[in-house]
């Protein structure tokens, strides 16, 4: 009998991504038997169910004869969310301390497909980390300026629509399905910039999360909610937000015990504090600790955390000012609060030291505090990467940030140090067809939550496994032809990006407000801190201890020593920590000027031999598909030349100094 929960069906209309009824042959073709009792395994049931009704399959009960056994034993060696797999003399076997190991089982055995019952030695799987989220930046209310979803480029909310939810749980389950099959256990339902409405969320609006809550759960994904820190004063006609305030922090308690009574297995809070206008402790004399602590020991006797964001800068900067350095901001304010923090409190620090640009340094801070849990925040989200309308894949961007360690030699690597708090990303999902806008965006997605599950994930592997399940041999007339000029447009388009837009880790050159395509004085003279301070002589920013903001001093050895001067600081991230003349010769033996050049001329050759790839796979794939990349890549290429014309037009009139290889720059 099929239980009453799970998805399973495809929805009418809406593209299946990496789950379509054909990445479920292996198991659907089986005769299988699930053990265990609660709502994940009668979730991984009626996945079963339904695979086997379209090929040919059966769920069979205790005593029948079974090809492939998922259970759950309630013991063992496997952790909350880990699973043992075992394969030999004609049987499979998938055991599970938990619901939620089981069904992360499931969906491993999904992504092996026929291999699954191919005999082999044993093998555990467990996540790396044990938080592995993703944060959505949608309003309730559309915002005047940012919409429905601030940074978002997939249409609509998944979860609001005008002032309202959307009430369309089909499609929320559906959601929570393809995240729980890529790893994700976690998802913020509401933006970090909390509006009015968007505050209310936490009271009188709560059911509204709950509904949300209700149909994540089914897929073992736990609900988390961005909260104002103003909320005693916007929501509880306090007059104050005092974190040290016993009236305040009785509110707190009272606001979260409501949460939990209608959400019981509520995950938490996301906060951004005194940031970018949003309210915070500095208000009152106190620190962030001090606003984190308030929040975490409301939360402490429910088992929630408070993820706190470590995104606080000075956003009215004088540009005149070059002491100031916005890459030292979080550093500065956080590193003196180590240890001060609940053992709830996590603290949210983005990968990078600026805002989620095609090339950063990591991030010094999440290598300086030992004694606070930490969670690295990536952008799943492409705000500064092609806003869905060009092709880039992160996934080996986000590999080198998580393989990075801080502490140099033998430490540990930027994802073992955020098994403390986990990996957290921005949403790149909406309401969309395809969910990501672009098609091929979709890879992004699947590969964060891989890669939150396995750091150390090969992004190769990641990007075959996602073009294995999404476009299955029924998918398609030419499957290895189709897979091969797959790998050709993705794999190296980071890469191509990265050499169209802004060179050698200085970053921003776009357009102001919406971020996209470029301007490369744009934000120059503003007073948010994104300088990269060109003159006719040269280009970049210093960073270094000796002559400039002294940023490289937040780095442990060795990397305060290699990003120290240009001649140890590696090309890509040159202009990031020094200002350099134009004739500077980079590692590669290429001048800093020449390389500009070079690099923004073949990343459009490289956008237009992709797009040529793209026209070849005409065919092999739902026409709708196509068209949709099609489409794209016609955008992609015209805002690419505009990227290399602006861009070499502005240093060629900058430095005087022409193109060595004579081509028309206006």
């Amino acid at each position: 009998m099929t239980p009453p929960h799970g998805v399973a069906a495809p929805l009418h209309g809406v593209d299946p991504a990496w789950l379509p009824d054909g990445a479920l042959r292996g198991v659907g073709a089986r005769r299988v038997l699930v053990r265990g009792e609660g709502v994940l395994v009668d979730t991984a049931r009626t996945e079963v169910t339904h695979a086997c009704a379209k090929f040919g399959g059966k769920m069979v009960g205790e005593g029948e004869a079974y090809e492939l056994l998922l259970r759950v034993t309630g013991g063992g060696d496997q952790e909350a969310e880990g699973f043992l797999l075992e394969r030999g003399d004609g049987r499979t076997t998938v055991t599970a301390a938990t619901p939620a190991g089981l069904l992360h089982g499931y969906f491993h055995v999904v992504r092996l497909g026929g291999a699954t019952f191919v005999d082999a030695p044993p093998e555990t799987h467990r996540p790396a980390l044990d938080l592995r989220m993703l944060d959505h930046w949608d309003n309730v209310d559309v915002h005047p300026v940012m919409g429905q979803v601030e940074r978002g480029y997939a249409g609509g909310s998944l979860f609001w629509r005008d002032g309202k939810a959307r009430a369309e749980p089909e499609r929320v389950r559906a959601y929570a399905r393809l995240l729980a099959a890529s790893g994700v256990n976690a998802l913020g339902v509401n933006n970090v910039n909390v509006h009015a409405t968007e505050a209310r969320l936490l009271t009188d609006r709560i059911g509204e999360v709950a509904a949300i809550a209700a149909e994540l759960r089914h897929y073992g994904i736990r609900t988390h909610l961005s909260v104002s820190f103003a909320a005693p004063l916007l929501l509880g006609g306090l007059d104050t937000a005092d974190p040290l305030d016993e009236g305040v922090r009785a509110w707190w308690r009272a606001a979260v015990d409501r949460v939990y009574d209608v959400i019981p297995d509520f995950g938490g809070f996301i906060v951004k504090a005194d940031s970018e206008g949003q309210p915070g402790p500095f208000a009152y004399g106190r620190s962030h600790a001090d606003g984190a602590n308030l929040l975490a020991d409301a939360l402490a006797p429910h088992g929630g955390t408070v993820h706190w964001r470590a995104f606080v800068y000075d956003h009215r900067q004088d540009w005149r000012d070059r002491s100031t350095d916005r890459a030292r901001a979080a550093y500065d304010h956080f590193a003196p609060l180590d240890g001060q923090f609940r053992d709830n409190a996590v603290l949210q620090v983005k990968h990078g030291p600026m805002d989620f640009q095609v090339r950063e340094p990591v991030s010094p801070v999440i290598g300086a505090l030992p004694a606070t849990r930490v969670a690295v925040e990536l952008q799943v989200t492409q705000e500064y990467t092609g806003q869905q309308r060009h092709v880039c894949a992160l996934a080996p961007m986000w590999s080198e940030v998580l393989r990075f360690r801080p502490r140099g030699g033998d430490g540990p690597t930027v994802g073992q140090l955020a098994a403390g708090g986990g990996l957290v990303a921005v949403s790149s999902a909406g309401y969309d067809p395809f969910w990501t806008g672009h098609p091929l965006a979709q890879f992004n997605l699947y590969a964060f939550g891989r890669l939150a599950w396995n750091p150390d994930a090969e992004p190769g592997q990641l990007l075959d496994e996602w073009i294995e399940l999404t476009f299955t041999p029924e998918s398609t007339g030419d499957p290895a032809l189709l897979r091969s000029g797959l790998r050709a447009v993705l794999a190296g388009s980071w890469a191509t990006y990265e050499k169209y837009t802004a060179p050698l880790g200085v970053g921003f050159m776009v357009q102001p407000g919406h971020h996209y395509g470029p301007s490369v004085d744009g934000y120059e003279y503003s007073p948010w801190g994104t300088y990269h301070f060109a003159d006719r002589d040269g280009v970049g920013v210093d960073r270094s201890r000796a002559t400039g903001t002294g940023y490289t001093g937040q780095y442990a050895p060795p990397w305060s020593d290699t990003y120290e001067t240009p001649d140890t600081c590696p090309d890509e991230l040159l202009l990031f920590f020094h200002h350099v003349p134009y004739g500077h010769v980079l590692h590669s033996g290429r001048t800093v000027i020449q390389h500009i050049y070079d690099a923004h001329f073949e990343g459009v050759e490289e956008v237009v031999a992709a797009q040529e790839v793209w026209a070849s796979l005409a065919g092999l794939m739902t026409p709708a598909r196509h068209a949709r990349v099609s489409e794209l890549y016609e955008e992609q290429l015209r805002c690419a030349r505009e990227w290399r014309d602006q861009v070499n037009s502005y240093f060629l009139r900058k430095s005087g100094v022409p193109d060595g290889a004579g081509r028309l720059i206006h």
